[in-house]
């Protein structure tokens, strides 16, 4: 599978994993998935995936937390991360966003077959950072 599609899920609701797994199997991507933020955090280590889709409130560690250690870590602060949550407060927003977050969705205002798209944004605008980060490098 291209590493361009995959996709790490940090979720600890197992019925809305095997619904983002099918879903998002459908549209091409590769999912692995962590039903709690440590083993997430592990995985994303592990794996290299394009995108992080990632759940605030979990056992072990919380999504905040996890994205903190996503983003000063030399090896994955790269990696776009996807805050995917229930949390539709605007104050939880910014924290996520200020801890470097690529974009926040409140779960219930986002059809699971848009997921999708939205990956695709997130993949592609970091894709697009790398060529013009690499274009100015080469003048």
């Amino acid at each position: 599978m291209d590493i361009e599609k995959r996709i790490v899920v940090i979720e600890d609701e197992p019925i809305l994993i095997k619904a983002l797994n099918i879903e998002l199997q459908s549209q091409g991507f590769e999912v692995l998935s962590a039903t709690d933020g440590e083993s997430g955090l592990e995985l994303v280590k592990n794996s290299s995936p394009s995108l992080v889709l990632l759940d605030i409130l979990m056992p072990k560690m919380g999504g905040l937390d996890v994205l903190k250690a996503i983003k000063v870590d030399q090896n994955t602060r790269d990696i776009p991360v996807v805050m995917f949550t229930n949390l539709d407060q605007e104050e939880e927003k910014e924290r996520a966003m200020q801890a470097g977050a690529d974009g926040y969705y409140v779960k219930s205002e986002v059809d699971i077959g848009d997921l999708g798209k939205i990956i695709e944004t997130h993949i592609n605008k970091t894709g697009d950072n790398d060529k013009k980060v690499g274009a100015f490098l080469s003048q």
